[in-house]
C-alpha cells in the first residue's frame, strides 16, 4: 500500500487528529505567522495552525496526502528563512536522510523548528516497524536528536518525552500489513501491548535559529 492509498486513514486516524503532542505544536508555535508543516500526512498539524490563525504551507512527497507542495524533507523548494515556523510530527522515522531533512527544515525557518516523533525503544520495536511498514527507516534516541538539531545550527530550547497510547489494530491496519506480519508485530511488541492498546515513546523537541545568524 503507497502512503497516497494510506492517505484516508491517515486523515480519519484518530491517534494523528488529536492529542497531547499536537496541542504542544500550537503552544510551541504562538506568536508565528508562518509556518511550514514538513511530511504533512494526514494534515493536521497544518489544520490546527491554521485555526490558531497562523498563515501555513503543507509539504510531502506523496500527492494523495493532498499537500500544498510536493517535496521531501531532504530537499525542499523555499527560500532561507521563508517560515517563522517549521513543523515535523510523526514523520521522520520515514526521512531517508533525517540529517539532511533537519538542515533543510532549519534552513527554511527563521526563527523555530518543532520536531515530534516516535523515540527509539529497542530492537525489538524497531524491527516491528519494519516488519509492520517496510518504508520505517528508523527512530532515535533524545540524543540522536540533540546532536541532529545542533548539527543544523539549532539551539535546543525545549524538550519534552510523553507516552502515546494507540489502538493496536487501527495501527496495524494503516500500514496495510498482512496477517502474518501483524502476528509478527504483535509478538514483537507483546510486552507493550494492553487490553487492544500499544504504547509509544514518543519525544517533541523545540530548536530555535541563533540570533546571531540571518537566515
Amino acid at each position: 500500500m503507497s502512503w497516497s492509498d494510506r492517505a484516508q486513514l491517515y486523515r480519519d486516524s484518530v491517534a494523528h487528529r488529536e492529542g497531547e503532542d499536537l496541542d504542544l505544536i500550537v503552544e510551541w508555535a504562538k506568536g508565528a505567522r508562518t509556518a511550514l508543516d514538513v511530511a504533512t500526512g494526514g494534515g493536521h498539524v497544518a489544520r490546527r495552525l491554521r485555526e490558531v490563525g497562523a498563515e501555513v504551507v503543507s509539504c510531502d512527497p506523496a500527492p494523495g496526502m493532498q499537500p500544498d507542495v510536493l517535496c521531501r524533507a531532504e530537499d525542499m523548494p523555499f527560500a532561507d528563512g521563508s517560515f517563522d515556523v517549521v513543523v515535523s510530527r510523526v514523520a521522520a522515522h520515514h526521512f531517508e536522510d533525517v540529517k539532511a531533512a533537519v538542515v533543510e527544515m532549519a534552513r527554511v525557518s527563521g526563527d523555530r523548528v518543532l520536531v515530534v516523533d516516535n523515540l527509539y525503544m529497542d530492537d525489538a520495536a524497531e524491527a516491528a516497524d519494519k516488519v509492520r511498514d517496510p518504508s520505517h527507516v528508523r527512530n532515535y534516541s533524545e540524543g540522536d536528536w540533540r546532536e541532529l538539531f545542533e548539527s543544523a545550527g539549532l539551539l535546543v530550547d525545549e524538550v519534552r518525552r510523553f507516552e502515546k497510547p494507540i489502538e493496536f489494530e487501527p495501527w496495524i491496519e494503516r500500514s496495510g500489513s498482512s496477517v502474518a506480519e501483524s502476528a509478527q508485530v504483535r509478538a514483537l511488541l507483546a510486552d507493550r501491548i494492553e487490553d487492544g492498546w500499544i504504547t509509544l515513546d514518543r519525544i517533541a523537541i523545540r530548536g530555535l535559529r541563533s540570533r546571531n545568524e540571518e537566515p
